[in-house]
C-alpha cells in the first residue's frame, strides 16, 4: 500500500510542499521562478499568510507584504511548478483562519504573536 501511495505521489504530485504545516499568521518566504524574455530567475516573496483555502493536496494560500506603504498580496497554489522553495520564518498565532482584518492594520498594530517552542513571544 505504501508503494502505491509513493508511486501516485511521485507521478502526479512531484511537489512535496503540501506536507508543510502552513497556517494563517505564519511569516514565510516563497522562492519562485519567473520568466523574463528567455531568461529564468528566482524571485522571493516574503510576507504573512492571510488565507488558506482548498483541500489537503490542492490548496492555495494568500501571502501579504507591505512594500513601502502599499500592501501587496499574491495567491500561490501549492502545486504550482514555478515554486522552488518555501521557508517558514516564524509561526504566528491568530484566532481566525482568514485574517482579512490584517489588511486594515498598519505599523505596530499589524504585529502577530509569534510561537516559539510552544510559548507565546511578543
Amino acid at each position: 500500500m505504501n508503494n502505491l501511495k509513493n508511486y501516485v505521489d511521485n507521478k502526479y504530485n512531484p511537489n512535496k510542499f503540501y506536507l508543510l504545516k502552513l497556517n494563517s499568521g505564519d511569516k514565510i518566504t516563497v522562492h519562485y521562478e519567473i520568466m523574463e524574455g528567455e531568461k529564468k530567475r528566482l524571485q522571493s516573496f516574503k510576507g504573512v499568510i492571510i488565507k488558506i483555502q482548498g483541500n489537503f493536496i490542492n490548496y492555495t494560500f494568500t501571502v501579504r507584504k507591505i512594500s513601502g506603504e502599499i500592501g501587496v498580496e499574491k495567491i500561490f497554489s501549492i502545486n504550482q511548478p514555478s515554486i522552488k522553495k518555501i521557508d517558514i520564518n516564524k509561526k504566528g498565532k491568530v484566532r481566525k483562519s482568514k485574517i482579512y482584518y490584517f489588511r486594515k492594520l498598519k505599523g505596530k498594530k499589524a504585529k502577530i504573536n509569534v510561537i516559539k517552542n510552544n510559548r507565546k513571544m511578543y
